[in-house]
């Protein structure tokens, strides 16, 4: 590999994103691909590279999906009187090497660059063939990506096989004339890691593709399951692969691994814990386990010549692991394999080294790998292209000062959770092999693993990424993608960023989302489908699925403590738990509306781009809601807990149903197993051990309803009957309670849902009930009527007969023998400005600011309930009226970003003309403990912090700054004595 790529990429070409080269109806001037029920011929040089003509194969079969005719493949010859496709490499092509002589073809911009194609019409190409159409590589990929954006864009989806997106059909297809071209990559490696791939992966890919070549080891990850890796990956312009490590050896489990992968022209590494070429799981396999002393010297050595005394330590052990690595560097010169080749030592299973984390250690390592490399490959280690990726305790190493030598690619990580952690100092000089990025969007870890459906969101995604990018990251972009299915959606973001990201500015996601559904469901339904797609992933990264269980609480000392049988969403304030269900049920019924109008060539695949991760998550939401509301019943002893519990158990069913035909019937069955990672029993200690806090239960994909943690309750409803009256964001129940009954405030001014008590029965006879308003302008609906179980009560205030100023109005319910009063505090005052202060807090979104000064980037979407602000520099001001002076507290909540270039990430709040209090989000980058705090904030997709103030009553200007770039506030509240505990916060306030 002798091309660099351009530190920045071409400008766009003419042919942009949202346009394309191919019509279904002829033009002036244009190619008949297909016409008149026949295929143009596809000719290829019999020179060229192996990949070249597989993809010709490719294309070929894409074309005959698309119009049911098959062109004919043809080698070196094009027959007088036809009109052939011509594809080939410049240099490996005779047939594109003569166009280029003789001024036909123009390569300009394409020859000597990397991974960059041209596909253009050209008229009398040769003796007796009137026209052509040229697919021209710079180099074997760039032949491969040219010929699969042709494909494309006449309709075959990237996706056709690995979730079994039909063909767009056409009768004809005709390319138009020009010269097109995608352009040059702007970072040079873009790839995938296959990672956590059990039990999904580990399920299906042995029953689809059988045993492996490992005798004893698993199977189904084979030469024929890459060939459908690689081949999605190229026709998504990825080049680089991570391949497999949990139990897993790629080279072992299939010796045909890594002649599939040459053939395919795919660049192979191995991930952050696997230096030289192979990865640990061959040193598990061969180690022999040394017998030591009592004072811990060696008796018996091993004998293996790959594992010596079998111990990971290079302090204790380099020989045999010097030999170890020597070995997986001849394999890949004897193999001819294109490599990428990783530095560096971890400890063995993705921990920290056991010999410490010393400098002078670490550059014996890396000095040690280099001499093996020179020494095996015959040339100057900089000829072989290596990365050392700075993954948890080892960016230790970087910010202490170590440097790898210059031609190496450095490669900073996220924080697992989609946030960097470090970028490259602006005022360091380049380095030769410049920097890379390692990002997940699936992980096994704490503060929970996440590997079941797709929890990203893109506005995110694009943040981070560009931040990278900016800062100068972008020779080698990898992401962790789990067992690839399931992250379909940002998987295809990720790579088309990293091939051209100044083609996609925030402003254009939409397009990029609405591009993305017409090209697996067609044009008709795009936009909608769109809609259900962006909402899906704002709804999604509000909390991963598997920490619906957990609540995550700070105390005033500042300890944070886990409680994984509580919801982290309120059930009583703000309505909330209710509304994050019903968003989610609304979403489900969307995406429901869309499917029926699908054809039915097209439902296997939108139930798995689409319909299975929204109907399957909805459900989950609907499950939990049901489960926690039983426990709260079963604490005030209503006669309807036990309904909440049978609603559990039949949720429950509803998802086993889920998986079960996702297993069995979607597709015929071709994707059994890939529904068996379980998302509902994480937390359950006493079942599943200490690791259950994070680590995954075992069995939630058996049909068992206790598999529900933690377990929903019932009771024995008593003869007779008793009221009970729970009121609006409360907790407790009348008259049980000692303290007064009193609702949410009620305000003009107020946004969160209106108001209610529910009048419940627990025992099991109906009683009568009447609720009785002392003033006219508060209404109670039903006021009157019959608890079989319970009953909920709305109340309203008719504001237009409502007198000015604050009233206490109450509200008396009568049944079964008893009277419960109920207070609503009225507060109709007049003439409030700004954001109003309503129940004891102002809620602003940060993107609503009254004024935004300096460098600012208002990114859609990426709140948990609403935008965000991203700022560099400079202030958002907001106009808020308080009702009372004395002490508030100012809450901001920002997106849990990593100090990525200073040692902290602050911003700061003022009111008015008062001196500005400074907040230090995070302090460094190095969270390499996982300590509760960064679980608490990356578990919660927020970090909230406080600044206190003493104020006056009345109008005041709050304002928020940007002390260090890179703050992303989503949100501020100003709590002035009233703010209760939620997750998301309280709604936006009303704004006059």
């Amino acid at each position: 590999m002798t091309t660099a790529a351009p530190t920045k990429p071409p400008a766009r070409p003419a042919t942009g994103p949202s346009e394309s080269y191919v019509v279904t109806a002829p033009r002036k001037g244009s190619f008949p691909l297909v016409a008149r029920r026949r295929a143009a011929p596809i000719v290829v040089s019999s020179t060229d590279h192996a990949g070249v003509h597989r993809v010709a194969g490719d294309l070929a079969t894409d074309i005959e999906r698309v119009t049911g005719q098959r062109p004919e493949l043809l080698r070196d010859t094009v027959p007088r009187g036809a009109t052939p496709v011509i594809v080939g490499t410049l240099g490996l092509s005779p047939l594109i090497d003569a166009l280029v002589a003789d001024g036909t073809l123009d390569v300009t911009g394409i020859a000597g660059s990397w991974e960059t194609s041209l596909q253009q019409v050209v008229r009398d190409p040769l003796p007796g063939v009137r026209q052509a159409l040229v697919i021209a590589g710079s180099d074997q990929r760039g032949t491969i990506f040219g010929a699969y954006d042709v494909s494309r864009r006449i309709g075959v989806s990237p996706w056709h096989w690995w979730d079994d997106v039909p063909a767009r059909r056409s009768a004809e297809l005709h390319v138009l004339p020009g010269r097109h071209t995608q352009g040059t990559p702007a970072v040079k490696y873009r790839g995938l890691f296959i990672n956590d791939e059990n039990p999904a992966l580990g399920t299906w890919a042995p029953r689809h593709f059988g045993p492996g070549k490992a005798p004893g080891h698993p199977g189904g990850l084979t030469s024929d399951f890459y060939a459908r890796v690689f081949e999605t990956m190229l026709r998504l312009k990825a080049n680089y692969l991570w391949p497999a490590v949990w139990g897993r050896a790629f080279a072992e489990d299939d010796p045909a691994n890594q002649a599939r992968a040459t053939e395919y022209g795919v660049i192979m590494g191995t991930s952050h814990e696997a230096p030289m070429a192979r990865g640990i799981e061959e040193w598990n396999r061969h180690a022999v386990p040394a017998v030591r002393d009592a004072d811990g010297t060696v008796v018996t050595p091993g004998h293996d010549p790959y594992g010596g005394t079998g111990e990971w330590s290079y302090r204790r052990n380099a020989e045999a692991i010097r030999a170890y690595w020597r070995d997986g560097l001849e394999r890949m010169v004897d193999e001819g394999s294109e490599s990428v080749v990783t530095i560096g030592m971890r400890g063995n299973g993705d921990v920290s080294l056991p010999d410490g984390d010393g400098i002078d250690l670490m550059r014996e390592i890396i000095d040690n790998e280099r001499r093996i490399i020179a020494e095996t490959t015959g040339r100057d280690p900089a000829d072989t292209p290596q990365v050392w990726t700075l993954y948890k305790e080892v960016q230790r190493y970087w910010d202490k000062g170590l440097r790898a030598p210059d031609d190496v690619t450095v490669v900073f990580t996220d924080d697992n959770w989609g946030n960097l952690r470090r970028l490259p100092d602006p005022t360091l000089a380049p380095r030769a092999g410049g920097y890379g990025l390692y990002y997940h969007f699936d992980y096994v870890g704490g503060g929970r693993n996440y590997k079941w459906v797709d929890t990203v969101n893109l506005a995110n995604t694009w943040e981070q990424l560009s931040t990278a990018y900016e800062a100068g990251v972008d020779r080698l972009w990898v992401v962790n993608v789990g067992d690839l299915k399931n992250e379909e959606l940002p998987t295809q973001f990720f790579l088309d960023y990293a091939w051209d990201p100044d083609a996609w500015p925030v402003s254009r996601l939409p397009e990029w989302e609405r591009r993305y559904a017409a090209e697996n469901f067609g044009p008709a339904h795009a936009g909608e489908i769109a809609e259900v797609l962006n909402t899906y992933g704002r709804l999604q990264s509000r909390r991963k699925p598997e920490l619906l269980n957990r609540r995550i609480t700070t105390a005033a000392d500042g300890t944070i403590t886990y409680d994984d049988q509580q919801t982290p969403f309120s059930l009583e304030h703000y309505g909330e738990m209710a509304r994050v269900t019903d968003e989610w049920r609304d979403l489900a019924a969307r995406a429901e509306r869309v499917r029926r109008r699908l054809p039915d060539s097209h439902q296997d695949a939108y139930h798995q781009l689409v319909g299975y991760a929204v109907a399957a998550t909805a459900n989950l939401y609907a499950l939990r809601q049901a489960e926690f509301t039983n426990l709260r019943y079963v604490e005030q002893g209503r006669a309807a807990a036990n309904d909440q519990a049978d609603l559990t158990d039949r949720l429950f069913a509803v998802d086993q149903s889920m998986s079960h035909y996702y297993n069995t019937a979607l597709a015929g069955g071709k994707w059994n197993g890939f529904q068996t990672q379980p998302k509902i029993g994480y937390g359950d200690v006493e079942r599943y051990g200490p690791n259950a806090p994070w680590q995954q239960p075992e069995r939630d994909n058996v049909a068992l309803p206790d598999e529900v943690f933690p377990a929903v309750r019932r009771i024995e409803v008593p003869p007779g009957s008793e009221m009970g009256v729970a009121i609006d964001g409360s907790a407790r129940w009348w008259p049980q309670a000692s303290s007064a009954a009193v609702l949410p405030e009620f305000s003009r001014y107020q946004t969160q849902p209106g108001q209610y008590l529910e009048v419940f029965n627990r025992g099991s006879d109906p009683f009568a009930y009447r609720v009785e308003a002392t003033r006219p302008w508060v209404v109670a609906t039903p006021a009157r009527g019959v608890v079989d179980k319970q009953v909920r009560v709305e109340v309203r205030v008719d504001w237009r007969r409502a007198p000015d100023g604050v009233s206490r109005v109450p509200l008396r319910v009568h049944g079964a023998g008893r009277v419960v009063e109920v207070l609503a505090v009225v507060d109709n005052t007049p003439g409030r400005r700004g954001f109003v202060e309503a129940n004891g807090y102002v809620s602003m979104d940060a993107a609503h600011a009254d004024r935004v000064v300096g460098d600012w980037t208002r990114i859609p979407g990426i709140g948990r309930d609403s935008d965000g602000m991203r700022g560099n520099s400079g202030r958002l001001e907001f106009e808020v009226d308080l009702t009372s002076g004395g002490p508030v507290t100012v809450w901001v909540h920002v997106s849990p970003r990593n100090a990525v270039l200073t040692d902290g990430l602050r911003y700061a709040v003022s009111f008015d003309s008062a001196p500005a209090r400074t907040v230090e989000v995070i302090r460094g980058a190095d969270d390499t403990t996982m300590n509760r705090e960064w679980e608490r904030n990356t578990s919660d997709n927020v970090n909230r912090t406080a600044t206190g103030h003493v104020v006056g009553p009345g109008r005041h200007v709050l304002t928020v700054w940007a002390v260090d770039p890179g703050v992303v506030v989503q949100k501020v509240v100003v709590d002035t004595g009233g703010l209760e505990v939620s997750y998301l916060g309280p709604p936006e306030s009303a704004r006059r």
